[in-house]
């Protein structure tokens, strides 16, 4: 007899599919229920983090897109989870949340051709500096030597603040911004993983060379994860003088790992 024949005539055999059946929807239903749940725990996490994201950028910023961006990632990162072999689920969906963000300022992000340019001639000047001086040069340094008031080489720093601010941000997470959007098995290789190792070290030694308050700044804002409000409070100077220092600190990273 034809064993597709016997399972629809056999009583115990059609039952057992049947249970089949009804485990599998019920596991499905569950699953469902479960991702929406984890979606709904964490909803406040995407707008909260857009704007922490975008205060560091320039004003033009669109937030309805960052917070988009973001809540794809969140639905994208629930679909994808593992309880049985990743974090807690607001560990997991913070990196591909934030990761999501970041892709979508980085689709968008350049710098004009002249601010390009100008940028490059200050950064020669940077490294010439150092070089000279054994240690990296005071802004009011830098300004005096490229010829430009202080105030002037601050709006230099933050108009090419988003792209330096993407090109290092996220090298301490536990995947690449990308992994907001990649299966949850995709493992980086292992060139990628000794690439992502080198760069860590370097922007550890990067780090350390810095002034103290340069080192605070990163440290409330990458570890204590305070806003640039917060930031001035703790500081005890203006959010805008805590914009113009994050945007300095920047370029000296960015020159440092080039």
């Amino acid at each position: 007899m034809n064993p597709e024949t016997k399972t629809r005539t056999d009583p115990k055999a059609v039952t057992q599919a049947l249970k089949a059946k009804v485990s599998e929807a019920y596991a499905r239903q569950s699953r469902q229920a479960s991702e929406e749940q984890w979606i709904l725990d964490n909803l406040e996490m995407v707008p909260r983090m857009a704007r922490k994201i975008a205060s560091y950028m320039t004003k033009e910023t669109d937030m309805e897109d960052l917070i988009s961006a973001g809540t794809l990632g969140l639905v994208r990162a629930a679909r994808a989870y593992d309880p049985g072999r990743d974090a807690e689920f607001s560990t997991y969906a913070y990196i591909r949340v934030r990761g999501a963000i970041i892709d979508e300022l980085r689709a968008k992000s350049f710098v004009p051709a002249a601010v390009h340019n100008r940028l490059r001639q200050v950064r020669e000047v940077y490294e010439k500096l150092t070089a000279q001086l054994g240690h990296a040069p005071s802004d009011e340094r830098l300004a005096g030597e490229v010829g430009m008031p202080i105030g002037q080489l601050y709006r230099l720093f933050q108009q090419a603040r988003r792209q330096q601010f993407l090109s290092i941000h996220g090298l301490t997470d536990d995947s690449p911004a990308m992994g907001a959007l990649a299966p949850v098995d995709q493992a980086p290789s292992p060139s990628d993983q000794l690439e992502r190792k080198e760069l860590v070290g370097r922007m550890t030694e990067a780090i350390a060379s810095l002034p103290k308050r340069d080192r605070i700044l990163l440290l409330l804002y990458y570890q204590r994860e305070l806003s640039m409000k917060e930031i001035a409070q703790v500081l005890e100077i203006t959010e805008s003088r805590v914009s113009q220092l994050h945007a300095s600190l920047l370029f000296k990273l960015s020159v440092k790992l080039r």
